[in-house]
């Protein structure tokens, strides 16, 4: 089954107990069983709900793995997934990645002896190999810099050390890239961004395709229970049911936008993966289907950046990214915060940048709003 078939049919499809061809919401917290030691597929929800299955069937479906599995929130699947390390364990990690994620790693697992180590290209990964790394953690494209790893050179590198590949997918969505398919053993959504679509969930998703792998995660999600509701998964279901259509508008608008960005004499510089101009372009090509539809630039130091803000009209200032509206971000007073000062700055995460989750209102409006944004901003 194609892509666009499988976000209609793929999971369970229609529910198996009603004929509803809309999986139902199962909002019970337990099950009647039928005597001791006798009970039916289900007995708690924070161990296995119906509404929750399907979407866990669904997400593993759409990533080409066996094993999904659903989370209240996207640190809540990071969490559960870095839970399967143990003390003395080492993490590489990506040079600019989400300031969450950063945060997590070096502000909580690092009080139970996890550590990590920054690469900031494959030679780097080579060099800070040792005995202790146990996983390399990527974003591709990263948060917010949109660097681009090649999946497949590092998963041939990470299978030869005999470690795990850890690949968060929030920003393709598994509509335009799929890195199990590519070598990755464990990848990650933040479900509230794209899959969702609507700006109205929060969610976090894992797949993976090795059985034992499966089971640890489960008893992870099981034991710390940081699960999904049922609403929420009931949800992200129908949000994802339209995800190919949302992805192609979206990127068309951020090709769109790209392009006349980059010849804006007041930006200084741009990042979008799909201009040809971009370092890993190439790289993208060869590994996805798609560019998405985030976009960072530079404002040049004519600009006020702060003024330039409030004078924009319907793109919104605000956190988060692939909701069907444009969000306009400021990393360093948000999304990377977190991080600190000296790191930021060495990744190029400056207070001139900006990062554009591109929605999918009309192209023209988004630059007419940008642009006179822009020109009502000059010092």
């Amino acid at each position: 089954m194609k892509k666009d078939s499988l976000l209609i049919h793929g999971g369970v499809g229609i529910d198996d107990v009603t004929g509803a061809v809309n999986i139902p919401i199962y909002q019970t917290s337990t099950y009647r069983q039928f005597g001791i030691g006798e009970r039916g597929e289900y007995e708690y929800s924070r161990s296995g709900n119906p509404t929750r299955d399907a979407l866990e069937k669904l997400i593993a479906n759409l990533e080409y793995g066996k094993h999904g599995f659903a989370f209240a929130s996207g640190l809540a699947a990071i969490t559960a997934v870095l839970s399967i390390f143990k003390s003395g364990d080492k993490i590489l990690i990506n040079n600019n990645l989400y300031g969450g994620t950063f945060r997590l790693i070096d502000k909580v697992f690092s009080n139970f002896g996890i550590t990590y180590d920054i690469f900031d290209s494959y030679e780097d990964i080579k060099k800070k190999i040792d005995s202790s790394v146990k996983a390399i953690y990527v974003e591709t494209p990263t948060n917010p810099l949109l660097d681009v790893v090649d999946i497949r050179k590092v998963s041939k590198f990470t299978k030869e050390k005999d470690i795990y590949l850890i690949v968060d997918n929030t920003f393709m969505s598994p509509y335009f890239q799929n890195p199990l398919k590519l070598g990755a053993d464990i990848v990650i959504h933040s479900a509230t961004k794209y899959l969702g679509g609507h700006s109205d969930l929060i969610a976090g998703l894992a797949v993976v395709n090795d059985d034992g792998l499966g089971e640890k995660i489960k008893f992870i999600q099981n034991s710390t229970g940081g699960i999904l509701q049922p609403f929420d998964s009931f949800l992200l279901i129908r949000g994802i049911r339209t995800l190919g259509l949302r992805m192609i508008k979206h990127e068309e608008n951020a090709k769109f936008l790209a392009k006349k960005l980059e010849e804006n004499k007041y930006i200084e510089k741009v990042y979008y993966v799909g201009l040809e101009s971009h370092e890993g372009h190439e790289i993208q090509k060869a590994q996805t289907s798609g560019f998405g539809s985030i976009i960072s630039f530079k404002l040049d130091n004519r600009v006020n950046y702060r003024k330039f803000i409030k004078n924009l009209r319907f793109i919104i200032f605000g956190e988060s990214l692939g909701g069907i509206e444009s969000l306009m971000c400021h990393p360093v007073t948000m999304t990377h915060a977190a991080i600190p000062k000296e790191l930021r700055e060495k990744a190029g995460i400056t207070e001139n940048l900006f990062r554009l989750s591109v929605g999918i209102e009309d192209k023209e409006d988004l630059l007419e709003d940008i642009e006179k944004a822009l020109e009502g901003a000059l010092r």
